[in-house]
């Protein structure tokens, strides 16, 4: 309690001087490391002890289960003596000599609810092993960039979710690593798909996810078997929707004495809404136990699940073709001017008739609508990843195209029959590392650095016959912002689109 109280103090100590420095600009913000909290109760604080206990969950652990490349895996975040074999097995599947740009650590607050996920940004992570490195100017440029995320202590200062995964990564990798710690406070369903769409652009061979997450809580042993797998088996699915429909069964069941079946669903949840949007993920059960194993107390249980992500090797993210007939692309064009002409004339969306959905519809894509009006251009506006079908994305961008794209007045009903309409559907975003990956006329490009960022689609290059430095160029300085050559110190990311607009015959 009385380190507890301590960690506050920092914490207090911390918004004091970040007042302070807001009036005194030259000042620099002091680097605030994040000392354990759990350390001695959830695991040993005595580096030795601790590395034998984790030497001893790692010959327990299962072995590794796939041969594809480990994107993510979810682990499970309760004492060591509970939950540290089904963590183990988890990060047994990782490959210890990988060096990974960034490790991303999606975590779920227990102690405090707040709008959206805080990222740690102001210093480093200390375990009984040492130090553990956050990669504070790109947490820090997800804060500025993404309004879905803040720096809130409190969501850090006592929580343990991020805190138990690190002995892990430190005994486990080989190489030196950097980690993004997020944890998560909302309980909206909105948030948890910006917070998706903000880290989709890292979801790639390049960096791995953490997901800190238990299952059930205190039901009977037998009955948290039954939920847990249920649960479990929803997240296998990767579908955002097959999980919030597991978890709403679970709650109206009745069930004696469960408190929740995933405590930390959110973090999950936005995991889903990344990872559903990407074609060919497979997700791999790796392990399950839970606390009544360990112990003779079987009425009052808490379930563990070890999960990895995987995706062939070799396999390029963004290869995926999508393929519509004529019929659908025709619909999907239809469905975006109804909603449009609907919207500007009642403020509301149309409703869409399900029978005129096919399979292809209701996949999850992202998309972008694209107005055009006597060969000009009149509005564009588009979403990289959706939780969402593609019809219903097609609805959303069709009105934010005609209505927020603020290079442009608001389009009126009167105009509508001058404008036509252009859908693009797109593949997953791949960071590339050099421009010879980028073909012409078949991938858009989306520039970033720092707090700038801009996009153009495939079509762009074709339209205009720019060549290659004349494409970055221009997105570099136009769309953003970084002048005719900031494309050279910038990431660079690739994805293609199935393109279709009214005027094709």
């Amino acid at each position: 309690m009385k380190h507890m109280s301590r960690i506050l103090l920092v914490f207090s100590f911390l918004i004091f001087t970040i007042a302070c420095n807001s009036q005194e600009s030259k000042r620099e913000v002091p680097i605030i490391d994040r000392q354990p909290v759990v350390a001695g109760s959830f695991y040993s604080d005595n580096p030795e002890a601790l590395k034998m206990v984790l030497q001893s969950l790692f010959a327990k652990a299962e072995k590794v289960k796939s041969q594809d490349n480990v994107l993510a895996i979810m682990s499970p975040h309760a004492g060591y003596v509970y939950s540290g074999k089904v963590a183990a097995s988890a990060f047994n599947q990782i490959d210890p000599n990988k060096e990974y740009e960034n490790i991303f650590i999606l975590a779920s607050s227990h102690r405090t609810i707040f709008k959206g996920a805080s990222i740690y940004n102001i210093g480093d992570f200390i375990t009984p092993l040492g130090k553990v490195f956050v990669n504070r100017e790109l947490a820090s440029e997800l804060i500025k960039n993404h309004d879905v995320f803040v720096f809130n202590p409190e969501a850090h200062s006592a929580e343990h979710s991020i805190e138990v995964q690190l002995p892990f990564l430190q005994y486990h990798m080989k190489k030196e690593f950097q980690i993004v710690p997020i944890v998560t406070g909302t309980q909206n369903l909105n948030d948890c798909q910006k917070i998706a769409e903000a880290l989709l652009p890292y979801f790639n061979d390049k960096n791995l996810f953490v997901i800190s997450t238990d299952f059930s809580h205190y039901p009977s042993y037998d009955n948290a078997v039954k939920v847990d797998k249920k649960t479990c088996d929803a997240i296998l699915t990767n579908s955002a929707n097959k999980l919030i429909d597991i978890i709403n069964e679970n709650g109206a069941a009745n069930i004696p004495n469960l408190a929740t079946s995933l405590c930390g669903w959110p973090a999950v949840l936005s995991f889903l809404f990344i990872t559903e949007s990407v074609p060919d993920i497979k997700v791999v059960h790796i392990d399950y136990q839970n606390s009544g194993d360990e112990t003779q107390d079987k009425s009052r249980v808490v379930g563990y699940n070890a999960i990895a992500f995987t995706i062939k090797k070799n396999q390029h993210m963004s290869e995926t073709k999508f393929e519509f007939s004529k019929k659908e692309k025709k619909e999907l064009l239809a469905i975006a001017r109804n909603t449009i002409e609907t919207y500007l004339k009642t403020g509301k969306t149309s409703e869409v008739n399900p029978k005129d959905i096919t399979p292809a519809m209701r996949e999850n894509c992202g998309a972008f609508v694209t107005l055009h009006k006597d060969g000009a251009l009149r509005g564009c506006i588009g979403r990289f990843s959706a939780s969402e079908p593609l019809y219903k994305v097609v609805q959303q961008m069709a009105i934010s195209a005609a209505t927020e794209d603020n290079r442009f007045s608001v389009v009126t009903i009167d105009e509508m029959k001058d404008i036509d309409l252009e859908i693009s559907v797109l593949t997953p975003m791949q960071k590339i590392n050099s421009i010879d990956e980028i073909e012409m006329g078949r991938h858009g490009i989306y520039i970033k650095k720092g707090f700038y960022s801009g996009t153009f689609l495939p079509q762009v290059a074709t339209e205009t016959g720019w060549s290659k430095e004349e494409f970055l160029g221009y997105c570099s300085k136009n769309k953003a912002g970084l002048g005719w050559d900031g494309w050279k110190e910038a990431d660079i990311y690739i994805y293609e689109a199935l393109v279709f607009s009214e005027k094709d015959k």
